[in-house]
């Protein structure tokens, strides 16, 4: 029986402070990492699981180690003993007493717990052929339930709601398979509105973006009021004045700032704020949602675990859910949150603003399209127009829409000479 022989990873770090991509009122010099692993198995013909955990530079060596922490776990294993029941393998590494301590299941621990889930995972679906999203989508209602943990979760989520919402689902699985084939899922871009871009820059890529077919656009805030004023004019006078334009703080504001801030902002009709404060504040979201109705209030990508989540979604605190592909335990811990999302009725437009995240993300969405939410309604994945040139099977845009991956796998596989060229060196300047 094949066997995983070994886990190797490595810190991959992209000068991307350079030129202020992905420059925001919190991170003005982000440098796109990725402390990345690949699962090494003896099976024949060779096959391997990649998956990595997105940090913006310093660091990445610290979340490496925390992965290279998770070997005793899997290393030596019989694969097909570990993949087979992937449920029970992801409440075995969450639920290590020693490793729990670090959190509970928060921080790096529980995002490399979700690096090597990943990982798994893009194995799994490359045994299967096929790639992730439709991997999931074809699994039935049963065994979608038996993957998540509803610890913590019953007085917001039972299985057996979960249970009835999965099966309503699955009567119009094959035509939105086929939908998703035929035109991809809707898309959003970033790209235009990081903080550090000219006014120039940022009329020259809203006018790129509404060419390539994107329906909205979003753009960073809450460094400096007067700046926001004047972007959003910029953007505004381009886009015209019913084209939706998000605007995102990461979590720059206090909550009171964040309302008046926000009320500032209003003439713009920006279709939600991200991150207005703490995301940890669950009330905070929640009096900031009330006082600045009906702009909308979306968070997510920082939450730590789904018991977050839940509580965001019980108190009415967020109007849009934005989950994140590595920064929870995995796939199995998002289908968790997608699951908490469909029985609330609140869209999920995830986060994908880092290396990588759009290539792996999109499977969630798209799973969620098939077998659990139902709809593309409301929704739509966050674009990025950087490095995808370094993936195996890079996100793919089209009219505004992503397409749907066709490779096997989970998304995540770097190509090896990027990974080689990026390898952090500690002398290195830019890092």
């Amino acid at each position: 029986m094949p066997r995983i022989l070994a886990i190797e990873t490595t810190d991959i770090r992209f000068p991307t402070s350079t030129r202020l991509d992905g420059s925001d009122a919190m991170n003005p010099d982000p440098d796109y990492s990725a402390a990345y692993l690949e699962i090494l198995t003896d099976a024949a013909p060779a096959l391997s699981g990649h998956a990595f955990v997105f940090t913006i530079g310093r660091g990445n060596d610290v979340q490496v180690a925390a992965l290279e922490a998770l070997k005793g776990h899997l290393v030596g294993r019989e694969l097909e003993s570990v993949v087979s029941d992937m449920g029970s393998t992801y409440r075995e590494l969450v639920g290590d007493s020693q490793l729990r301590w670090l959190g509970p299941e928060k921080g790096v621990m529980h995002m490399a717990i979700g690096g090597a889930v990943n990982a798994l995972w893009d194995i799994k679906a490359k045994q299967a052929g096929l790639p992730l999203w439709q991997l999931l989508g074809r699994m039935t209602p049963e065994e979608i339930v038996d993957l998540v943990d509803f610890r913590y979760l019953s007085n917001a989520l039972t299985p057996e709601e979960a249970l009835a919402i999965l099966r309503e689902a699955v009567p119009g699985r094959p035509h939105r398979e086929a939908q998703l084939l035929a035109i991809g899922y809707p898309a959003y871009t970033t790209s235009p509105g990081w903080l550090g871009y000219s006014d120039e820059k940022l009329a020259r890529l809203c006018r790129q973006a509404i060419a390539d077919g994107f329906q909205q656009i979003k753009l960073k805030v809450g460094a400096n009021l007067a700046d926001d004023i004047r972007r959003l004019s910029v953007a505004r006078d381009v886009c015209g004045p019913n084209f939706p334009i998000a605007i995102d703080a990461n979590q720059r504001w206090e909550v009171s700032e964040a309302i008046s801030w926000v009320k500032a902002l209003a003439q713009f009709h920006p279709t939600w704020v991200e991150e207005p404060t703490s995301p940890d504040d669950v009330l905070g979201h929640q009096q900031i949602a009330r006082a600045i109705s009906p702009i909308r209030v979306a968070s997510g990508e920082h939450a730590h675990n789904r018991v977050i989540f839940k509580q965001l979604l019980q108190a009415g605190a967020i109007d849009v859910m934005q989950i994140d592909a590595v920064r929870v335990a995995g796939v199995n811990e998002n289908i968790a949150n997608l699951l908490l999302a469909a029985k609330y009725e609140v869209p999920v437009c995830p986060h994908a603003g880092g290396v990588g995240l759009c290539e792996a993300v999109q499977h969630l969405s798209m799973f969620d399209y098939v077998a659990v939410s139902g709809t593309t309604e409301n929704r739509a994945i966050e674009y990025v127009d950087h490095l995808h040139e370094h993936f195996l099977a890079p996100t793919e845009i089209r009219q505004g829409n992503y397409i749907a991956p066709r490779a096997p796998g989970a998304g995540f596989e770097m190509k090896p000479e990027s990974r080689a060229r990026f390898t952090w060196n500690p002398d290195d300047v830019v890092a």
